[in-house]
């Protein structure tokens, strides 16, 4: 019988619109619905590390680069590598609970920066805008193409050093459908770049999908599942800053990470974008975190089992 790893909770309240409402109070949020009492009854080792404490931000753009606050995001950067390497090295799962998107490229910083990691990606959006096309200056546009260094000129160079390295070949991309907003605004597509597969591939088989994408990192060491959660519809998460129509169910995302989760390459999970300001009677908050036990049950199943 194979030994559970022990379930480490990260929360990061980080904005990139330089702001501390919004997707930067999930964190609080998803623990005021439950989030550790619920993680608790499906882990048999869980500790809770509490939030990131991080920096000042400004909602300011900067001029050089396009991007709001890069100094901050640098910094959470930085920190957030520092939570998910000290699960790692402890021989945890670590669940980093955002917050937005760009927490990612924290966690796929940890252990070696310029090592490269397989990743799955399952997203609303492609999330490679080049700094200057993006509309809102938000890292949550561009955390994709920063780690795949398409996008990198022009940001400060304290930002680019702490940036991980992703190979292109080990990144597997669920799930956007934001083509035609794309290609109005002159932005290169990802589809040619990285393995990709389309929402309706996802939303009509799921657990296909899941397969299809755990086996295209077999041979490829350990990776990370970034879940944004605006892959959902409308009428399943409304508490999102930028739906778009189409999109998934619970269920189909549930089926989806089960499947992922119980695959051994996986070494840890970020989940971004619900914003609680968008959510007042907390119901969402609460299906966010049934989901997120719902889910974790496949991998202590598979270690056990």
């Amino acid at each position: 019988m194979a030994l559970v790893p022990p379930l480490h909770i990260v929360g990061v309240p980080f904005n990139s619109a330089g702001l501390s409402s919004g997707v930067a109070r999930a964190p609080t949020a998803l623990r005021r619905a439950g989030l550790i009492e619920k993680l608790e009854a499906v882990a048999t080792d869980l500790v809770d590390r509490g939030d990131v404490q991080l920096g000042r931000t400004s909602p300011t753009r900067h001029a050089a680069s396009h991007v709001i606050a890069p100094g901050a995001l640098a910094s959470m950067i930085v920190m957030v590598r520092a939570e998910v390497e000290a699960a790692l090295d402890a021989g945890a799962f670590p669940l980093v609970v955002g917050g937005d998107c760009p927490v990612l490229l924290g966690c796929l910083g940890a252990r070696s920066l310029h090592a490269p990691r397989g990743l799955i990606f399952v997203d609303g959006h492609e999330d490679a805008w080049p700094p200057a096309l993006s509309t809102t200056g938000e890292a949550a546009d561009m955390e994709l193409g920063f780690g795949l260094g398409l996008t990198l000129g022009g940001l400060p160079e304290r930002l680019v050093q702490v940036l991980p390295r992703l190979d292109a070949s080990a990144v597997v991309v669920i799930g956007p459908r934001d083509a035609g907003e794309l290609a109005t605004a002159g932005v290169p597509s990802v589809r040619d770049v990285v393995a990709f597969i389309g929402p309706g591939a996802l939303a009509n088989h799921p657990r296909r999908v899941a397969e299809d994408a755990v086996g295209r990192l077999a041979d490829r060491g350990d990776w990370w599942l970034h879940i944004d959660l605006d892959v959902l519809s409308t009428a399943s998460l409304s508490a999102v800053d930028y739906g778009l129509p189409g999109g998934i169910d619970w269920d189909q995302l549930t089926q989806f990470t089960r499947r992922v989760l119980a695959a051994p390459g996986v070494i840890g999970w970020d989940v971004t974008i619900y914003n609680p300001d968008l959510d007042p009677d907390g119901g969402a908050a609460r299906r966010i975190v049934r989901y997120l036990a719902d889910s974790l049950e496949s991998r202590l199943a598979a270690s056990t089992g």
